[in-house]
C-alpha cells in the first residue's frame, strides 16, 4: 500500500488557494511502501521511491526551494499568531494527572521507575499528546450520514474523554519506546537528566517500559474499537521492527535513503501517523478523513525526526537533552551524512570505518562540513511538513472557528517542528 494514497485525494481547491501546488505535486513523486495493515516484512524496507524518476533532490523545486511560501506568502493558512500548546494547556494538565495516576504500581520501585518521566519538570513538551488534542478539534466536523449511525449513542464530552484517551495511550507508548532505547543505546542522559537506564539499571528501565506498555493495552482494550486496537497495536510492531532494522542492517542498508527513511517511518512517525488515524475513527469519520488524519501525522513525524538528526550535528548536549553527535558516535549514520556522501562518494569508506570505530568522526564531519547534507536534510524536512500542511488544508470546510483556530495550530506545529533548534 502506497502512503500516497491519502496525500493524492488533497483537494486542487486547497492547492490552488495556497500557491504551492508546483512544490507538492512535485513532493508527491516521494512515497514510503508500507506493509498491508498489521504485517510488516522486510521484503517492503527499500519502498522510500521516486515514482517515474530516479531518487534525488537536485529537481528545480528544490532549487530555490519555494516551500516556505506555505508560511509567508499564504496569510489565510496562518492567519493569526497561534501558540498551539496554550490551546490545549487545560487538557493537557489534566492528561499528565491522568497519566501519573495510570502508572501507579504495586511495587515501589517499579512505580518511581514508571513515573519517572510523567514528573513534574521532566514530562516533556507533551509534543505528541497536543498533536492529537488539536487533533480531536479539528476534525469536529459533521460526520457523514452513512457513518453517523455508529457514533450516534457517543455523546460529545464522552467522544472528547476516548479520543485523550488516544493521547494518554500515545504518551505511554513513546516514554516506553525511549526507555527500551536508551538501554540498547546505553545512553546516559534523556530530557536534560539522567536516563532511567543510568539512575536505575538497565533491568528495572527495561521492566518500567513493559509496564508502560500493558497499562496502554489496558487503556486500549477499555475503548472497545477493534481498529482502533488494531492500529495501536501494529505501532508497537512498528517501533520494534524499526529498532531491529537499525540493529541488524547491512553495509548497503545502513548507507541507503530508502531503507532510513522506512526506519524512520517505523521508529518515529508510525506513532503520530496511526494515533491521529485513531482519533479520527473514534470520531466515526470517513476513511478519506482518517487518511488525511493519518498523512498530517505520518508527514510531520518524518519532517521532526529529519530536523532531529539535522540537530544532533548542529545542536548542544543542554539544548537537545542529550549528548550532541550522539547518533554517528553510535555509529548510526542519519540524513545529513547520507546526502554528504552522495556529494563525496570517499565518505562511504570513512563511514565504513566510522561503524568499527565510532569514535573517530572528524573525518566524517569535515566531510559533512564541505557538503549540503544540513541543506537537503533541512529540504527534505520542509518538504514532509507542507505535505502535512496540505492534508490539514484539504479536510471538510466547516465555519466553526475553534475548528478553525485548531487546525491552524496543527499548521503552525508543522512550522515549529522545522525550525525548532532543540
Amino acid at each position: 500500500m502506497l502512503f500516497t494514497r491519502g496525500v493524492c485525494r488533497i483537494s486542487s481547491k486547497f492547492l490552488r488557494n495556497r500557491s504551492f501546488s508546483q512544490t507538492l505535486l512535485a513532493s508527491h513523486r516521494l512515497s514510503i511502501i508500507i506493509p498491508e495493515h498489521g504485517h510488516s516484512s522486510p521484503d517492503t524496507h527499500k519502498g522510500y521511491v521516486c515514482r517515474g524518476t530516479t531518487y534525488s533532490f537536485s529537481s528545480p523545486v528544490f532549487g530555490g526551494f519555494r516551500h516556505h511560501h506555505l508560511y509567508h506568502q499564504s496569510s489565510s493558512v496562518v492567519e493569526e499568531e497561534l501558540d498551539p500548546f496554550s490551546l490545549v494547556a487545560d487538557e493537557l494538565s489534566l492528561l499528565s494527572n491522568k497519566l501519573r495516576a495510570m502508572v501507579v504500581a504495586e511495587v515501589p520501585k517499579l512505580a518511581s521507575a514508571a513515573e519517572y518521566f510523567f514528573k513534574r519538570g521532566v514530562e516533556g513538551k507533551q509534543f505528541r499528546p497536543t498533536i492529537l488534542l488539536l487533533m480531536a478539534t479539528a476534525l469536529n466536523v459533521r460526520v457523514p450520514e452513512a457513518l453517523a449511525a455508529e457514533s450516534a449513542d457517543i455523546i460529545s464530552s464522552e467522544l472528547r474523554v476516548r479520543q485523550r484517551g488516544i493521547a494518554e495511550i500515545t504518551e505511554m507508548i513513546h516514554v516506553a519506546s525511549l526507555l527500551h532505547d536508551d538501554v540498547l543505546d546505553d545512553a546516559d542522559t534523556r530530557r536534560g537528566v539522567g536516563s532511567l537506564n543510568f539512575v536505575m539499571g538497565n533491568k528495572i528501565s527495561v521492566l518500567a517500559g513493559d509496564f508502560l506498555l500493558s497499562r496502554a493495552c489496558v487503556a486500549l482494550a477499555a475503548l472497545k474499537n477493534t481498529e482502533v486496537v488494531s492500529l495501536l497495536a501494529t505501532v508497537v510492531e512498528h517501533l520494534v521492527t524499526g529498532e531491529t532494522m537499525q540493529m541488524t542492517s547491512t553495509t548497503d542498508q545502513r548507507h541507503s535513503m530508502d531503507y532510513y527513511m522506512q526506519k524512520t517511518y517505523y521508529k518515529t512517525a508510525s506513532l503520530i501517523s496511526n494515533s491521529c488515524k485513531a482519533v479520527a475513527l473514534l470520531a466515526g469519520q470517513s476513511a478519506e478523513v482518517a487518511m488525511l488524519a493519518f498523512e498530517y501525522g505520518k508527514n510531520l513525524g518524518l519532517a521532526f525526526q529529519l530536523i532531529d538528526d539535522v540537530l544532533d550535528f548542529t545542536g548542544t548536549s543542554a539544548s537537545l537533552g542529550k549528548g550532541s553527535l550522539s547518533d554517528i558516535r553510535h555509529g548510526i549514520i542519519t540524513a545529513p551524512i547520507l546526502f554528504a556522501m552522495e556529494e563525496f562518494p570517499q565518505l562511504r569508506n570513512v563511514v565504513r570505518q566510522l561503524e568499527k570505530d565510532p569514535t573517530n568522526v572528524d573525518i566524517a564531519l569535515e566531510y559533512l562540513g564541505k557538503s549540503n547534507g544540513i541543506q537537503r536534510t533541512r529540504e527534505l524536512a520542509m518538504e514532509h511538513a507542507n505535505l502535512a500542511a496540505a492534508a490539514i488544508g484539504s479536510l471538510p470546510e466547516t465555519d466553526d472557528e475553534d475548528v478553525k483556530r485548531s487546525r491552524r495550530a496543527l499548521i503552525d506545529l508543522t512550522h515549529r517542528v522545522i525550525t525548532r533548534n532543540k
